[in-house]
């Protein structure tokens, strides 16, 4: 047993018998390991109750909001007015925050005192009071003029739905002052400073003490993360993950809670451990039933549970050889400073002797002996139970974080644990014991919670600072409706241009003809090759087409890599390596000597003069092969195959890989129109009306058009939604200028903005501590998945947080917010744009046709618009918004690039066939 090896150590040289009558008489405050682990898990379940919305009410550990949702960072500075009201004294502290070298704190502090006629009195009197003390202090430091920001430390149980709010639920330490309970005791201070009207204050906070010395002790270690104050009064606070706290919106980040720990057992859970002695105090006191667990613990109660002992034994016979004095038997006589004198390992006995005498008692040797060791039970009981409920607080904690092990800070405080000389070697050694998996620095508070309320002041005013900046810098990624509608538009204008043989050389979006005049009818069949280039894999894949009853599909593939050198070296060498792995396929299927009909999907904009010719117009995708741009990829092709010579394949189609999505969707859905790729880069292509396409001869019918619009806004005419994140990105680019629209919308780029801000936030010290790591300075590092891990509905803080050290960024909890709000924004703007995009298109169509309501499908693949947590969701409310009368449905491809090139060539295989049969 814990208590029972460290109460040995304490007593061996004391006379075993007294010892021993002492250990038979109390032996109800001693307690087994099993008995603190099982106080642990009953606070723990009362904890639970206190979180959660439906317990909550008749929950007895009250589990209070604070509305502190974060610990110093080390940036904090300025000049704050701590208040301090939680005793017989009240406090008033002037703290100076500055930052020259290294983060310093400047204290100036006057103790005003808080009459019992006060304490007792009405509210109005003791708010008076609270500000007459204010402006008396305000006098003396010369500040009446200044409207500086105050903190209010008010140790008291009190609920918030805001930091400067505290409604007070009850009055404990002997304050009863009336109309009190129930009110915002910040508007009622406000109301006294008013009524003054010589001084104003600006109420930024309202902070429970133990509030307050975890963040005195966070200023010190930002480890910091729990308050316990054992003095007066005892209670604790903790940093609890949002998501656990069903009393307030949100589930990001962490808030302190104010556990409000006094009244654990007030519903009975503690009967079993409560002592005739614990009764007696409970029914002597100011507020019966009510505190049990604080009654057990705290110094308030600790001198006088001592005297009812003593008083009692003495009764018995046990002591004073049955004699007392006047004084023994008077309430609040024996204090709790006069346990800690008697327990002070060299002098105690001779100390309590003096203290006995002044009693009015005449004790014997063994009667010291006995008082002290009375003394070591009571406390030593007090510092197991408060050892239990924080044991419980840092379990929880490690439990939050996931963690086999927690490495965490308390900040300690009262002035039992201060000044009694054995209480916090105890109270350390029982919690190792207890969660032995939580290493625990404990950390003195210095200036206490005052400190604490003008750290909590600065760290508010801080993030209202931050707050606001953040907000400046992200504003232009947040688009109205308006600016939505004018993307459409401008859209619009821009797919106009680009199909009319006039403005199509200057148009943005080059509306590139893809001579694919049909989509799947069913009757396709047959074995097909299928190449797909598009970004740093390559593959080449054969496609079986069955049709009729066996209608379906089979495939069998395989992916080769393009290395950096290859993609921007010579066109030649790029097109060797492509036969070579096409060589290579061939030898693994066996089929060298097929001539196959071969789709070739190409990912690029292409000017196309056939459905075989496909001129590239210029690469993207970071993609710099020389002697290509401006050449037939189809004859570049060819002439490698000549070169290689070991193989023949009948290139029947150069396709675009939204084209190949488009396909491949239409096979499963006839209706399916349009296609879209939002991935590495971002495209689309529909069925336009040959009337429209001014480039290519011919009225009738429709042609898949390959809009490029990745390119839109190369032409100035979206600078208005474009931020200087854009523009440094664009900067960084290998095609700079150009792709404008693709470098807002997808993938290859959106990691990059975000990239780009982190790093201005953190320059600007709203971040990572003002630290920005060589990995951030990294171009490329924050991938685009990121944003879709970050993003999840499903991930804590604590995963973002670890994705963020992959980067080699040490974040906060705070900071985790951060980034995860800047990521929603950019990604939302990406949906957002791309939706407006869409329905320009979708509104074209139903013009074209001349329909009122146009039902219509879109083939869409790319990893941003599969992976992303929110992005499709986003782009499809968008498409509904501004293209009202166009019912849009969205359809997954199935591999669009590599199934829809072989339809391609399937389709224009079979329409070759019939043209031939009629001629």
């Amino acid at each position: 047993m814990i208590a029972a090896q460290l109460l040995a150590y304490y007593f061996t040289e004391l006379k075993d018998d007294q010892v021993k009558k002492i250990d038979k008489y109390l032996y109800a405050m001693r307690f087994s390991d099993e008995m603190l682990l099982d106080i642990l898990c009953r606070f723990r379940k009362d904890l639970e109750s206190g979180l959660a919305r439906d317990t909550n009410p008749t929950a007895t550990v009250k589990m209070l909001p604070t509305f502190v949702r974060s610990i110093p960072d080390g940036s904090e500075k300025g000049d704050f007015i701590a208040l301090d009201l939680g005793g017989s004294n009240f406090r008033i502290l002037r703290v100076k925050v500055s930052h020259e070298k290294k983060q310093t704190v400047q204290m100036e502090s006057q103790i005003y005192d808080t009459p019992e006629d006060i304490m007792h009195g009405s509210g109005t009197r003791l708010f008076d009071h609270v500000a007459e003390c204010l402006g008396d202090f305000m006098e003396k430091q010369k500040i009446k003029d200044k409207k500086l920001p105050v903190g209010f430390t008010f140790s008291f149980p009190c609920s918030q739905t805001k930091l400067d709010e505290g409604i007070l639920l009850t009055w404990t330490k002997r304050f009863k002052a009336s109309g009190v309970e129930g009110m915002d005791v910040v508007k009622l201070l406000n109301k006294a400073i008013k009524k003054r009207g010589d001084y104003e204050a600006d109420i930024m906070a309202v902070v429970n003490d133990t509030v307050g010395t975890m963040m005195t002790c966070g200023f010190d270690d930002q480890r910091c993360e729990v308050g316990v104050i054992i003095g007066t009064g005892t209670n604790a606070c903790y940093m609890e993950e949002m998501r656990h706290i069903d009393l307030v919106e949100g589930d990001e980040g962490r808030m302190c809670i104010n556990t409000e720990w006094g009244s654990f057992g007030d519903d009975g859970s503690l009967e079993d451990i409560r002592t005739e002695f614990d009764r007696d105090i409970d029914l002597g006191s100011i507020n019966p039933g009510k505190q049990l667990f604080e009654k057990l613990i705290s110094g308030m109660y600790m001198g006088e549970l001592v005297r009812i002992i003593l008083v009692k034994m003495a009764k018995k016979g046990l002591l004073f050889q049955g004699r007392m004095s006047d004084a023994l038997c008077t309430k609040g006589k024996f204090q709790t400073k006069h346990v800690a004198e008697i327990e002070k390992y060299k002098e105690g006995l001779s100390n309590a002797k003096a203290i006995l005498a002044d009693l009015g008692l005449s004790p014997s040797e063994d009667d010291c002996i006995a008082v002290q060791h009375v003394c070591t039970i009571v406390s030593f009981r007090s510092a197991n139970l408060c050892a239990a409920a924080l044991s419980a607080i840092l379990n929880r904690l490690r439990e939050n974080k996931k963690l086999k092990c927690l490495r965490t800070t308390v900040g300690m405080d009262g002035t039992v644990y201060r000044t009694h000389p054995q209480y916090a070697k105890r109270l350390h050694k029982v919690v190792r014991c207890l969660v032995p998996d939580c290493h625990v620095r404990f950390l003195l508070s210095e200036s206490g919670s005052g400190k604490g309320a003008a750290m909590v002041t600065a760290v508010a005013y801080r993030l209202v600072s931050q707050r606001k900046q953040i907000d400046e810098t992200l504003a232009p990624f947040k688009l109205s409706r308006q600016h939505l509608q004018d993307v459409k538009d401008k859209m619009r204008v821009e797919l106009e241009r680009g199909l009319k043989k006039d403005t199509h050389h200057s148009a943005s979006v080059k509306m590139l003809p893809s001579y694919v005049c049909g989509t799947p009818d069913g009757t396709e069949r047959g074995k097909f090759l299928a190449l797909d280039l598009g970004g740093t894999n390559f593959r080449v894949r054969l496609v079986k087409i069955y049709s009729g009853l066996r209608k379906s599909i089979r495939m069998y593939d395989k992916i080769y890599t393009i290395p950096l050198e290859i993609m921007q070296g010579t066109g030649e060498e790029l097109f060797d390596h492509i036969v070579q792995c096409i060589s290579d396929f061939l030898d693994y299927m066996g089929m060298k000597n097929a001539r196959l009909p071969l789709g070739f999907t190409f990912s690029f904009p292409c000017r196309q003069a056939g459905i075989d010719k496909g001129s590239l117009v210029s690469w993207t995708k970071g993609f710099k092969a020389t002697d290509c741009e401006g050449q037939d990829v189809v004859d570049m092709l060819r002439e490698a195959m000549k070169r290689r010579n070991d193989f023949d394949l009948d290139i029947v189609a150069v396709v675009n890989d939204t084209v190949g999505t488009m396909m491949t969707c239409a096979y499963e859905d006839p209706n399916c129109e349009i296609g879209l790729i939002v991935g590495t880069g971002s495209n689309v292509c529909y069925m336009e009306e040959m009337r429209n396409i001014e480039t290519v001869e011919g009225e009738d019918g429709r042609m898949c058009v390959n809009t490029e619009w990745g390119g839109f806004g190369d032409n100035d005419c979206i600078e208005f939604i474009r931020t200087k994140f854009d523009r440094e990105v664009d900067e960084g680019s290998l095609n700079q200028g150009k792709q404008r629209y693709e470098k807002m919308t997808s993938g290859m780029y959106l990691g990059e903005i975000v990239r780009q801000i982190l790093i201005d936030l953190t320059k600007r010290g709203l971040l990572f501590r003002g630290q920005i790591s060589e990995r951030l300075r990294t171009t490329g590092i924050f991938e685009t998945k990121f944003l879709s891990q970050i993003e999840s509905d499903h991930l804590a803080l604590l995963q973002v947080r670890g994705i963020l050290q992959q980067l080699g960024l040490d974040s906060t909890c705070d900071d985790s917010i951060i980034v995860k709000e800047v990521c929603g924004v950019v990604s939302r703007r990406a949906a957002q744009i791309c939706g407006a995009g869409m329905a320009a298109i979708a509104d074209k169509i139903r013009e074209n046709r001349g329909l009122e309501q146009l039902d219509i499908t879109v083939g869409v693949d790319g990893t941003l618009y599969k992976l992303h947590p929110h992005f499709s969701l986003i782009m499809h409310q968008t498409v509904k918004e501004l293209a009202p009368k166009c019912n849009v449905n969205f359809l997954l491809s199935e591999d669009g690039s590599g199934k829809g090139a072989a339809l391609i060539t399937a389709v224009a295989c079979r329409l070759r066939e019939q043209e031939q049969q009629n001629k």
